[in-house]
């Protein structure tokens, strides 16, 4: 199971370029996920360029010092054999702008964020079924 996940939102509170609060229960279920045999992909809008430096690679650094392993970042490496479309593959894209996405506010983020509480379990179960 290949999983796309945003970063903003997702895993900390949106306060691009910096890195926001943790979101409840992010890098908990990402670890859970991984340890279950699911491929964990960064998808997201942060790049490292002029104006923004070193954006992507805070939240790279940012997964690895927090424990979570990801099989790729902004690509499939493995889609570049039987595709040239430029779209991250994944069977599931957790992302809090998609719509349905189940999302919680907590006190002091900037924004609405990825309700692990409800994401994570489910996501858990998906990957059950398909191993």
């Amino acid at each position: 199971m290949i999983i796309c996940v945003d970063f903003d939102g997702t895993i900390v509170d949106h306060c691009f370029p910096e890195i926001g609060q943790p979101v409840p229960g992010a890098i908990e279920w990402l670890k859970q996920l991984h340890a279950s045999g699911a491929k964990l992909i960064l998808y997201t809008m942060r790049s490292d360029s002029k104006t923004f430096k070193t954006a992507l690679t805070d939240a790279v650094n940012y997964l690895r010092d927090n424990g979570v392993v990801l099989y790729a970042v902004n690509e499939n490496p493995k889609q570049k054999s039987w595709t040239v479309s430029p779209k991250v593959y994944g069977d599931i894209y957790v992302d809090d702008a998609a719509f349905g996405c189940p999302l919680i506010f907590p006190s002091g983020f900037n924004r609405p964020c990825v309700d692990w509480g409800e994401v994570g379990p489910e996501l858990k179960r998906i990957c059950s079924t398909r191993s």
